[in-house]
């Protein structure tokens, strides 16, 4: 049964999936990202551009290269896309991801300032909760810096 969490109050949405991601990497973790094309293409864009001591390598889930994906700890994948890692799970997703109870963990982000998010988000709780498991809530907006 897969840990779920909800990372809420988070300002930059895809901003934070990339320090999710950045920080999977560093503790040796398997990260699947999913979301639709125009939201991994700008996380592709912005994992390629963060600073030299944060890179994140990364490839995406139809890479025609079987030996790229095997080495790589993240894959960017759409929904629906054939994914062998089963370790984390990252949803950028509107909607539950298809595949996600086979993952030893599931975050979603949610957006501290877009309500249709907010929504959104509310649905995919009760969605977990309906299914049995009960998801653990990091409200980023209380912590100080």
């Amino acid at each position: 049964m897969p840990d779920i969490t909800f990372h809420t109050q988070v300002p930059d949405r895809l901003a934070h999936a990339c320090r999710v991601a950045r920080k999977a990497l560093r503790a040796q973790r398997h990260l699947a990202i999913v979301g639709p094309a125009e939201v991994l293409e700008q996380v592709d864009s912005m994992l390629w551009n963060m600073a030299p001591q944060d890179f994140v390598a990364h490839c995406r889930a139809d890479s025609a290269d079987p030996a790229l994906l095997q080495a790589s700890r993240i894959v960017l994948a759409l929904p629906g896309q054939a994914l062998a890692c089963r370790d984390m799970l990252l949803n950028l997703c509107h909607d539950v991801p298809e595949g996600w109870a086979a993952f030893a963990q599931v975050v979603e982000v949610v957006s501290a300032d877009d309500e249709h998010d907010k929504q959104r988000a509310r649905q995919r709780w009760r969605c977990y909760r309906e299914l049995g498991h009960e998801p653990v809530q990091h409200d980023l907006g209380q912590k100080t810096v």
